[in-house]
């Protein structure tokens, strides 16, 4: 009997859970049932049990691999001396997850309830609270770059920064889930503006107590 190559199995896998994300994304979590996920996915009950024992399981997957390419993105950016402003690094984390085609490849609405998930789900919650240390932590390294550069102003702790800046992000998403209105562009634009600020009455065009240097 010939083996079964890895990179079929996690063409596999990636087709189940696809399948699951589109099913997810369009009835929610609890409308949605396994035999839902093998019509979308297109396999049969054996072949999709071969790889999730349960719904429960494909949330999870779905939910860990978000908050893993998320993690990844920022720790990269955050590892660089001269990282780009706050909104064109949320934009570009933004596209990753949610894609740039008509299809979005994680829709909001679904980040929401996996959110919702996580007040329900130990392991969930495990994973959420892992993701969340993970990006805080590459924030706060990414603010005080800024700080070092004389881009922002050093007397506020990074860390009340990076977690502004994380709720920025989460506020974004949960619009468009919601309203189902706004793109990317629009936050990095604003964030834009907003870090642009300066008082009218500051003849060197600086914020008050911020040091001197361009805007981030």
């Amino acid at each position: 009997m010939a083996r079964v190559s890895q990179e079929h199995l996690d063409a596999r896998r990636r087709q189940i859970l696809d399948g699951a994300r589109r099913c997810f994304a369009r009835n929610g979590f609890h409308a949605t049932s396994m035999q839902d996920v093998l019509r979308e996915a297109g396999l049969s009950a054996g072949a999709v049990y071969r790889y999730f024992r349960s719904k429960d399981e494909l949330v999870a997957a779905i939910a860990l691999e978000v908050f893993e390419e998320v993690g990844g993105a920022f720790e990269a950016v955050s590892r660089s001396e001269d990282p780009p402003p706050p909104g064109r690094i949320l934009g570009e984390v933004l596209r990753l997850v949610l894609g740039d085609g008509e299809e979005e490849r994680v829709p909001p609405p679904l980040l929401v309830q996996v959110w919702a998930e996580t007040l329900r789900s130990a392991e969930l919650a495990e994973a959420l609270d892992k993701g969340y240390a993970r990006v805080r932590e590459a924030w706060v390294r990414i603010v005080g770059a800024y700080q070092r550069r004389g881009l922002m102003r050093d007397d506020v702790p990074a860390d009340q920064v990076a977690r502004t800046l994380i709720g920025v992000a989460q506020g974004f998403l949960l619009q468009r889930a919601l309203f189902g209105a706004g793109d990317v562009t629009d936050l990095e634009n604003g964030l834009l503006a907003l870090t642009s600020m300066r008082p009218p009455d500051d003849p060197a065009g600086r914020a008050d107590g911020a040091p001197e240097g361009p805007p981030v």
